[in-house]
């Protein structure tokens, strides 16, 4: 999903960073917070990424520090490079990176950590940070979690508000996805037993894409498998179908530091007070102004922070 390529010479810095303490070294991490004035922000070079991370070092800027950017396209980079110190601070999604860090800990095969419930992945994945110098600040109120969106017209037809209202319905749902809906639990088979909606074939093209958005608008797809922060729904017509029963994990927005660079009180509360205002709706908002409208990450996460009276 979302994502570009980073500069060759930020992947050459990266690359060579160490993993930062071992998990047998846990006297590393247990030093106090550090407080570095100089603090480097990584993105993940896709529009939200960017937008979390514009937001990050502005806030922090108003605090007194000096910050910089850095963007590394995955999370198989940018995550050792947050270990050693390299990055210092980077928006996160709880759900999926608990699970990130649970399979670099414990194996591909390891259960799942990431669950709905975000108390219990928060604590997950705070467990499976500290021993790696990380520490997780606080979820707000934003979450980029999978979403199922059908035609406005379709929802209106048929009285759908909900995935358990399309569940009730009976009716018979094409839905346009990634090829890996088929397997995934929340995809098909979760809508299938938790909602009881009669998927009746996964039309592999893809999460969020043009193509699979036009399928549902034309009619040929039901409904489509997106994002909460998709910004293009309206353009084609389409609207979410509320996850009523809690299928999908919680995959808040979380700051995650280095804790012997930016784990300081300074940090968590300068960082602390984008959640006091930021929302699913803003995100999706400040996604359809640099993608659709063109703008600059930095100046809309500059208006945005102006106008919620964050910044001077």
């Amino acid at each position: 999903m979302k994502r570009r390529t980073a500069l060759a010479g930020l992947l050459l810095l990266v690359t060579g960073c160490s993993t930062g303490p071992s998990l047998e070294n846990k006297g590393a991490v247990t030093a106090p917070p550090g407080d570095s004035h100089h603090l480097t922000i990584g993105s993940a070079g896709f529009t939200e990424s960017d937008l979390l991370a514009q937001m990050y070092a502005l806030l922090l800027k108003q605090a007194g520090y000096k910050t910089s950017l850095l963007t590394v396209a995955n999370r198989e980079l940018y995550e050792p490079a947050l270990e050693s110190g390299q990055i210092d601070v980077v928006p996160e999604y709880a759900a999926t990176f608990a699970d990130w860090l649970n399979a670099k800990t414990n194996g591909p095969g390891a259960p799942a950590v990431g669950s709905p419930d975000l108390a219990a992945t928060m604590n997950a994945l705070r467990r499976l940070a500290t021993p790696r110098g990380l520490t997780v600040l606080a979820p707000g109120k934003a979450v980029d979690q999978n979403a199922f969106a059908v035609a406005r017209s379709y929802a209106e037809e048929h009285h759908l508000k909900t995935l358990s209202d399309l569940g009730a319905s009976g009716l018979r749902v094409r839905l346009a996805a990634g090829d890996e809906c088929v397997q995934r639990p929340y995809c098909e088979p979760g809508l299938k037993k938790v909602y009881g909606i009669d998927i009746t074939a996964v039309d592999p093209k893809g999460v969020g894409t043009t193509q699979a958005k036009n399928a549902v608008r034309n009619g040929q797809d039901q409904m489509v498998l997106t994002t909460t922060t998709d910004a293009t729904l309206d353009q084609f017509g389409l609207v979410i179908l509320a996850d009523d029963k809690h299928l999908q994990n919680a995959d808040y927005v979380v700051p995650v530091v280095n804790r012997s660079r930016a784990g300081s009180p300074g940090v968590t509360k300068a960082l602390g007070k984008l959640n006091d205002v930021l929302t699913t709706a803003d995100l999706a908002s400040m996604n359809q102004q640099v993608d659709s409208w063109r703008r600059l990450a930095q100046d809309v996460a500059r208006t945005y922070l102006k106008d919620k009276g964050l910044l001077t």
